[in-house]
């Protein structure tokens, strides 16, 4: 089928105006699906460009589907695409509490009040854009092969001196990099737990730690985290009784509460679960976005007691998703070995972007401003979440959350829906635990919460509510 001549404009290149062209024919139905193109020959001819330049426009709309190839045949114009006839079938859950979480985390134009990010207008998105150039451009950059399983080695060396600040001394092979933290804790839980085992929660907690776990046929306990931290004599007689041998927990700025444990209370929990041979899992995803952290679980027991697990989706990016654990030498080894058989080697690109950060300082520089206008927030949020009529336990010590409890006979799981209606997100307690003490509580991500839009929204829920 012939093909008309392109009157070029100057400004654009000539593969695009190529590419613009063709698709426009195939489009109106000029060059039919099926029909075949005419020789290479023949369109440089017809065009006036060079074979280089034909060549790089027809990869471009194969890449696009546009058109096929066959060795020896030429070029082919691609048989339309199968329109569907009837509406994509959503097989997603419809519930409330799905639709809040898938809320939470996709991508849309509503407020998110009850997210678990920080805006993207907080982040120091150019010099990680930077850093990511940087890196592209390296020649330490390997694009063939595959990375370490252990980690990107500078990295890791990395990891270890920032442990090493925060008390945590380790040797390098007891770090092993994954590629977020829920991977992290897959990968443990899988060397740890036997189906049917029994894994003690705090109540309320980050909500995929309860899905995690069923996945793992795992047994939940749970015990209430206040203010207080855990009630020890309520704690020693579920270790007694129930016998969990994995105790899964936030030390520093909990998600959703923003506790932290005091040395007082870290030093009590760790006594009895060594005593009851209950081995702690410390997620510190936050740790770093506390002005003054306390002392983590796993710098107090050690490691043979405590596997800890940290990453940066928070601080730095949600697509940033390198993750670390720290371990004992041989659980480290098993969870290399593990990365290894099931293709859960790391993005090595990423491990080089985020060693760069953490070595140039760019990450400690944008740790200190993310603090100061944590802080900020939260003084602001809290006065606004008390003068709405809320109560917070937990006071704010920095962090991304805060909880709050609403007033007498309001109910969190109604103010949540009244909000979607209006585009806001919120997050309410039944997301993070189970149980009646819940069902008025909220969490608020002070980021998105300090926002006029959102406590105008907020505000007038709360007084139809009433």
């Amino acid at each position: 089928m012939p093909i008309s001549p392109i009157a070029f404009q100057p400004g654009t290149p000539k593969v695009q105006q190529i590419v613009n062209a063709l698709t426009q024919a195939i489009d109106e139905g000029l060059l039919a699906p099926g029909s075949k193109l005419p020789s290479v020959r023949e369109m440089t001819l017809v065009l006036g460009v060079s074979k280089f330049t034909l060549i790089e426009a027809l990869d471009r709309l194969r890449g696009q589907a546009r058109i096929t190839s066959s060795q020896g045949l030429g070029y082919f114009v691609a048989p339309a695409p199968i329109t569907a006839t009837a509406e994509p079938v959503d097989l997603l859950p419809k519930d409330l509490t799905s639709v809040l979480r898938r809320s939470l985390i996709g991508a849309s134009a509503a407020l998110r009040p009850g997210g678990g990010h920080l805006p993207e207008h907080w982040l120091d998105s150019s010099t990680l854009r930077a850093s990511v150039r940087a890196v592209s451009r390296s020649p330490l950059l390997r694009l063939t092969g595959y990375g370490d399983p252990a980690g990107y080695l500078p990295l890791r060396q990395a990891l270890q001196r920032k442990l090493a600040a925060q008390g945590l001394d380790v040797a390098l092979e007891q770090i092993i990099t994954t590629s977020n933290t829920v991977q992290a804790l897959d990968m443990v839980l899988r060397l740890r737990l036997r189906p049917g085992a029994t894994v003690l929660l705090d109540t309320p907690c980050y909500f995929n730690f309860h899905a995690n776990l069923a996945l793992h046929g795992a047994r939940v306990v749970t015990l209430e985290r206040t203010a207080q931290g855990l009630d020890l004599q309520a704690l020693e007689t579920l270790l007694k009784e129930q016998r969990p041998s994995v105790y899964l927990t936030t030390s520093v700025l909990q998600n959703p509460t923003g506790h932290s444990f005091t040395p007082a209370q870290a030093h009590g929990l760790l006594e009895l679960t060594k005593r009851y041979n209950c081995h702690i899992i410390e997620d510190d995803l936050y740790g770093d976005l506390h002005p003054e952290p306390p002392p983590r679980l796993s710098t107090l027991a050690g490691l043979e007691h405590v596997t800890y697990l940290g990453g940066f989706s928070k601080i730095l990016s949600a697509n940033l998703r390198v993750s670390f654990v720290v371990t004992s030498p041989q659980m480290a080894a098993n969870l290399s070995h593990m990365k290894l058989m099931c293709g859960g080697i790391t993005c090595e690109m990423l491990e080089q972007t985020l060693c760069s950060m953490l070595t140039d300082g760019s990450y400690h520089k944008h740790r200190k401003r993310m603090l100061q206008g944590l802080m900020s927030a939260g003084a602001r949020v809290t006065a606004g979440l008390q003068q709405a009529g809320m109560s917070i336990s937990v006071p704010y010590a920095g962090g991304l959350f805060i909880w709050a409890t609403l007033p007498p006979g309001q109910d969190a799981e109604m103010l949540a829906q009244a909000g979607l209606k209006q585009d806001l997100v919120l997050a309410p307690g039944t997301l993070f635990g189970y149980g009646p003490q819940l069902a008025r509580c909220l969490r608020f991500n002070v980021a998105h919460t300090d926002d006029s839009r959102v406590m105008a929204i907020l505000n007038a829920l709360l007084l139809n509510a009433g």
